[in-house]
Parts: structure tokens; C-alpha cells; sequence
């Protein structure tokens, strides 16, 4: 098993490339199902989720294919299947993004529970009961999402009881070849599910309200649909990543292919903490700050600050002058990193679903554990800010998100280098 070491403290200097933004290309992919023709996608980032998904259209009967090392061209008109099975759903829970679209497009599916988080419960109670809204019969059987609709899907109103991301595009895309008009109220406004639904529009499906609460589609009746190529969004959380790697190493770095409209949450609170954010169209750089200020985060739906940047935000907050406050309010389970972060030797209390960080600490080197995805690089910037030497372990969590993590910051100044344990 692969482990990352990193010896700080260490500044960081230069340009970095964000990649693709994996929460964007996973619901791309699961889309391709309801495509007439070979789908081409670039800027698809080379993480091992994108890989798993893949795996998975694969194993219903499509094909892909890499043209280079971010562009793939996807292939699904003769599908021979329409289970996914455990094996591989059981490895990431946005696998359940394809029961929509095979649902919609073949009248029938079986689609294992998902599985793949440890970061609390995300059930998927709210797909199932839209789909039943759209006309599904649905049983849970075996472990298994058996799901059936011999007509086709129906339009339906769909009023979500909580914003819910995979399910807004769970739901898009089955309406997308559904009979008659789907109105979601209380959609995710996530820029995810903003490309999502513009790919759809751009290729003839006609939808209205993109970007807000309120999503209209008018399903093509289970006529498939002749996509046109695009390119995946830059990913908004690898940027704010970086961007907080800067931040605790009070260095200056300019980030490239990114959207700045997308982090407008996370460079107010950057600004906040007193560095100063510079911009053009596509790149975006971060300056030191004399003092770094405490800052206090509520996580929430976009637009405002995300979940997935809390645990980077955390650790940035160790080198704060002061006492910091971090609120998660979307998953119970989200401060497994506390306890890593603490063994550095930050000072970081827990009361419920709020953590308190007192700054600044004197971070030391010391073996810590990625706890999940986001957590993961939460430690990897705090240990090139620690005195000594740091070994991440079970990065297995890091490389389903961040491409080429290591090489890049290494790029930038860090010393950094993945080793086999």
C-alpha cells in the first residue's frame, strides 16, 4: 500500500494546472447512457473514481477509449446489460448515478446499494421515491436497487425534501428520456449539475431554470440523444485545496484552468483570513498575508462554503492567530480528521457538529491516517507546514480525487514522495 512522506516546513512558490473536476465528470460519464453516439470528453481527470466508473459502463457493455491521457470517447449504443453489481458499486457510492438513465432508457435496471464513504450516511431514499413519483415500481432485494418501469418514465413534479446533488442529477437525467415534462423543485445548484444539465441542453434536450432551485425538462420519450463533444470543469475543490496549501504556507502560487465564479465562498473566506486573491479569466493567484486572522465557516449548499473544503479550511485555521469555528451541517461523520490533525499537534476542540481551532500551533512531524477523500489533503498541507518529517498513510482516499497531488506540489516547492509501505 502506498504512502505519502513529506518533510517541512516548506514554501510553495510557482503555477499549478487544476485538473477536471471529478464531482463534475462522474455524473458526465453515468450520462453517456442515454447517448445515440460516441460521447467525446476532455479535460477528464485521471483519478481512480473516474477509472472505477468507467469500469462500470464497461461492465453494462459500453466501451471507452483514452485518446490521451485526459480525453476519453465513450461508447454506449449497444448495451448487452443493465446490472450494476456490488463489486464495484461497493467502491463508490456516485456509481449509483447510472439508475436513473438506464432506468429511463431501458424501462428496467438492478443497481447495487452503493457503498464507498466513510464520511456519514447519504442515503438514497429521495432517487427512489422520485423515480417513483416518474412511474417506477421500485423493491430492494438482495441488496439491490430492482427498478422497473415497462411503459418508460413520466413526468413528474419532483420536490426534493432536502438538496441532494446525485440525486438532482439522478433525476435530470432520467426526465431527460421520460414521457411528458419533469419540474424538480429544490434542485442542487452545485456547477456540477450546472454542466451537467448545459451538456443536456446544448445536445437538444430542452431545459429551463439551469442554475437555480427550479429545473424544467421535457423528456425526448426514450429517443437517445446525439451528444456534442465538451470538456469537463475545472475542479473547484482541487483549486480551493491548493489554494489552502498556499495559505498555511503563507506562499504565493497562481493556479491555472480555474473558474473563480465557482469559489467565490472559499476566496471570501481566504480574503477574510487577510490574503489577498488575484484574478484573471482562467488563472487565479494568492499572495501572503503579515497575519493570518481566525475565520468562522459554516458548511453548506452551494453557492455557499462547501463541505468538501472543510477539512482543508481546518487546517489552515491551525496557523490562524486565534480562534477559529468550523460548523459542518451536511455529514455527521465529517471531523474524523480532527483526531490526525491533533497528533501533528494542532489544538482543535469538538463539540457536536462544531469544531474550535485555537492558533497558531507548532505542527510536528508525525504518521497520520487519511480518514477520507478531502480529509486526506487536509493532512498532506498541513504536514509541509510541520516541523520534521510526516508519512500519510492509506492515500488509497487521496487518489480518488486529486491527480498527480504529489508531483504537483512537489512542483511547487514541497518535499514530498509517494513510497510503498
Amino acid at each position: 500500500m502506498d504512502y505519502l512522506e513529506i518533510t517541512g516546513p516548506a514554501s510553495l512558490q510557482g503555477n499549478v494546472k487544476i485538473s477536471g473536476a471529478k464531482n463534475a465528470a462522474l455524473p458526465i460519464i453515468a450520462m453517456t447512457l442515454l447517448a445515440n453516439n460516441t460521447v467525446k470528453i476532455g479535460n477528464m481527470p485521471a483519478v481512480v473514481d473516474i477509472k472505477t466508473l468507467l469500469k462500470l459502463i464497461e461492465n453494462l457493455g459500453g466501451t471507452f477509449s483514452f485518446t490521451d491521457e485526459n480525453s476519453v470517447e465513450i461508447n454506449t449504443c449497444c448495451l448487452t446489460n443493465t446490472t450494476a453489481t456490488y463489486d464495484i458499486v461497493k467502491t463508490m457510492r456516485a456509481s449509483i448515478l447510472v439508475l436513473g438513465p438506464l432506468l429511463s432508457r431501458f424501462g428496467h435496471c438492478e443497481v447495487s446499494l452503493p457503498g464507498g464513504c466513510a464520511i456519514g450516511q447519504r442515503p438514497i431514499d429521495l432517487h427512489l421515491k422520485a423515480l417513483e413519483q416518474m412511474g417506477a415500481k421500485i423493491t430492494i432485494h438482495a441488496g439491490y436497487v430492482q427498478a422497473e418501469a415497462p411503459q418508460g418514465l413520466q413526468g413528474a413534479h419532483i420536490i426534493f425534501d432536502k438538496i441532494t446533488v446525485t440525486g438532482t442529477a439522478n433525476i435530470v437525467m432520467a426526465a431527460a428520456l421520460a414521457y411528458g415534462t419533469t419540474q424538480i423543485t429544490n434542485a442542487a445548484r452545485e456547477p456540477e449539475v450546472v454542466q451537467l444539465c448545459e451538456i443536456l441542453q446544448e445536445s437538444g434536450v430542452e431545459i429551463t431554470g439551469i442554475g437555480t432551485a427550479e429545473l424544467t425538462i421535457v423528456g425526448r420519450e426514450q429517443k437517445l440523444i446525439d451528444f456534442v463533444p465538451f470538456d469537463v470543469i475545472p475542479d473547484r475543490i482541487e483549486a480551493g485545496t491548493y489554494l489552502c496549501a498556499a495559505g498555511i504556507a503563507n506562499s504565493s502560487i497562481t493556479l491555472e484552468n480555474v473558474r473563480h465564479d465557482h469559489l467565490e465562498a472559499v476566496t471570501g473566506k481566504l480574503e477574510e483570513m487577510g490574503f489577498t486573491i488575484e484574478t484573471t479569466p482562467h488563472t487565479m493567484t494568492i499572495h501572503p498575508t503579515n497575519e493570518i486572522k481566525p475565520v468562522s465557516i459554516i458548511t453548506q449548499e452551494y453557492p455557499a462554503f462547501p463541505t468538501d473544503m472543510q477539512a482543508q479550511f481546518m487546517a489552515l485555521a491551525t496557523q490562524a492567530n486565534g480562534t477559529s469555528t468550523i460548523e459542518e451541517r451536511l455529514f455527521e461523520n465529517r471531523f474524523m480528521h480532527v483526531s490526525e490533525l491533533q497528533r501533528l499537534g494542532a489544538d482543535i476542540k469538538l463539540n457536536g457538529h462544531t469544531a474550535t481551532v485555537i492558533g497558531p500551533s507548532a505542527l510536528s512531524g508525525t504518521d497520520v491516517m487519511a480518514t477520507d477523500l478531502r480529509a486526506s489533503s487536509a493532512m498532506v498541507i498541513a504536514a509541509n507546514i510541520a516541523q520534521g518529517t510526516t508519512q500519510v498513510h492509506r492515500i488509497y482516499h487521496l487518489d480518488r480525487g486529486y491527480e498527480n497531488l504529489e508531483k504537483k506540489l512537489g512542483d511547487l516547492g514541497a518535499k514530498i514522495e509517494r513510497l510503498k509501505e
